[in-house]
């Protein structure tokens, strides 16, 4: 294995690069208000509140992350249609060109409904109506962040990896950042000793079935009340550092291709679960089954492709052999991280004679 202290001292380093600062949060606050003014000159969306959701909400999102945001219209009895939801993301379009936003994208046809645009600050964003489930998704995350705060630095550093090997890419048929959030998730799951529960010990049920059944405070208050018993009746916390955690990350997932040709992963109870033992799974033709726990008879990893799913699971391996092997920091770095993230590492590097980091703007320019 890459020795520990160099791979530790590594990751740290990467992370400083990676969390976002003060500004970055209040940029992003910044844009989320700017849109709140132009949603209200929208036909149909007087009173509509915006809200952010995913990696922003979960606290799990990097300097560069995008930021999605979600339109709830006022006083809806029931879930908005998909034309409706087509034509108020039509109508916000219009509202943001008219304020000089040039860099949209609108994808009425996609699963959900969605306007991309470009902020003044340079920040991606996502619009989406009525997402209601996501915006629980998000903060679940944040609450199961709670429980052990390596899991927040691990979801960030696995992230950056996957971006650096071109497999953090669904319209390319490689995962999207939710079924990786949940891959650690459930490496934290199997872990020994674990350091998370299984999720239904969290919130026993589909939340999917349960919107506007039951109240986004009420499920926070279950979610909040037995977290808090699962780290006060916890027997024993896993001591592991987050480089040993992060090896023996891509050492479970090192054979990944070959145990889910008759498991799928199954973060709501904690376990590889055998697909014959769900019917819903038997049949799909999905390379990877990742089974997303707040919707259950929904693969969160439907966007990966059956030969970009061979990439994948040779990109596992090949990143298990090299942290199985001895390496110097600056060979170790490439690995892990984006050109642009190297070339920030090299800038951040002492300048003292051949400092291993300050070699690295050389090496990766």
């Amino acid at each position: 294995m890459a020795g520990s202290s160099v791979l530790e001292s590594a990751l740290q380093e990467i992370l400083i690069v990676v969390k976002p600062s003060e500004d970055d949060r209040l940029t992003r606050l910044n844009v989320i208000n700017k849109l709140k003014i132009i949603v209200q000159t929208v036909k149909g969306l007087r009173g509509a509140t915006v809200e952010p959701y995913g990696s922003f909400i979960s606290n799990l999102y990097s300097k560069w992350g995008d930021l999605d945001i979600t339109v709830e219209p006022l006083s809806t009895s029931s879930s908005v249609g998909r034309r409706r939801k087509q034509y108020l993301l039509w109508n916000i379009m219009r509202a943001l060109k008219i304020r000089g936003v040039r860099k949209l994208e609108f994808i009425p046809r996609a699963r959900v409904p969605i306007l991309k645009f470009v902020s003044s600050q340079s920040i991606s964003c996502d619009i989406s109506i009525d997402n209601l489930l996501c915006q629980i998704k998000s903060k679940y995350f944040l609450w199961i962040s709670d429980i052990d705060e390596r899991f927040h630095d691990m979801v960030l550093l696995v992230k950056e990896w996957a971006k650096a090997q071109g497999i953090n890419d669904p319209k390319n048929g490689t995962f999207n950042s939710y079924s990786l959030t949940l891959l650690v998730i459930f490496h934290f799951q199997t872990c020994e000793p674990s350091i998370l529960p299984p999720l239904m010990s969290i919130f026993d049920g589909n939340i999917a079935d349960l919107i506007g059944m039951r109240s986004h405070a009420s499920i926070e208050t279950t979610c909040a009340e037995n977290i808090a018993r699962f780290k006060r009746e916890r027997y024993r916390r896993n001591q592991s550092t987050l480089s040993e955690l992060f090896v023996s990350f891509f050492e479970k997932f090192s054979k990944i291709k070959t145990k889910s040709a008759e498991h799928f992963i199954c973060t709501y109870t904690g376990n590889w679960e055998l697909k014959q033992s769900q019917s819903r799974w038997m049949m799909t033709s999905s390379p990877i089954l990742i089974e997303d726990p707040f919707e259950q008879t929904e693969n969160a990893a439907r966007s990966v492709g059956i030969i970009e799913y061979c990439k994948i699971a040779k990109t596992f391996q090949e990143t298990h052999d090299k942290l199985s092997s001895v390496l110097s920091k600056n060979s170790l770095i490439p690995i892990l991280v984006r050109p642009e993230i190297c070339r920030l590492l090299g800038e951040r590097a002492p300048q003292r004679d051949l400092s291993p980091l300050q070699l690295l703007q050389d090496v990766n320019v």
